[in-house]
């Protein structure tokens, strides 16, 4: 049996740094969820998804819910990417909405993002703009953190991804 794979699904190229800096630091495999097959995955012992968080979900964590069932013996890991700063308690949200069925208990990990609207497609730009008028109306006293991390970045190009942030995540992979 193989090593590792890291099977990543990156939108605007903020997963796909993560994924470069785990290839380096693991000398693991890693493919697109466009270009992965259930067999090709499933010849190595451990298996990585990372993907991009879109309106709540996990890019690619379909690939990792329809496969689950053939992997049952392998160690897998979530490594998710997005805008907002750490957060507990929306990585809680995070792990209810996408970790289920089958993928109840795989560890999830988080690292932060980039945020560039001038890269971003029609549509995710179009419902940012929607989602920045509406958290404009709200006092800015009961902001969560993500609503101050998004009223921060309008209109500014920033990149939060920290070669650290996989820290939790290689400790996870060196455990037996």
């Amino acid at each position: 049996m193989k090593k590792g794979i890291v099977v990543y699904q990156s939108r605007y190229g903020a997963t796909e740094k993560y994924v470069r800096w785990l290839r380096e630091i693991t000398d693991f495999s890693c493919v697109e969820t466009p270009k992965a097959s259930a067999a090709g995955v499933g010849q190595y012992g451990t298996i990585v998804l990372c993907g991009g968080i879109y309106a709540s979900g996990i890019a690619g964590i379909s690939f990792l819910k329809k496969n689950m069932g053939k992997w049952k013996d392998r160690k897998i890991a979530v490594f998710c990417v997005g805008a907002s700063p750490h957060d507990g308690k929306a990585l809680e949200e995070i792990r209810a909405r996408n970790l289920t069925g089958d993928l109840k208990g795989v560890p999830l990990f988080y690292g932060r993002g980039a945020w560039d609207e001038s890269r971003m497609k029609l549509v995710d730009r179009t419902l940012c703009q929607l989602l920045h008028k509406a958290v404009a109306k709200r006092d800015p006293d009961t902001y969560e953190p993500w609503m101050k991390a998004l009223m921060c970045a309008k209109g500014q190009a920033c990149d939060w991804t920290d070669k650290g942030d996989l820290m939790p995540l290689l400790d996870f992979l060196k455990e037996t």
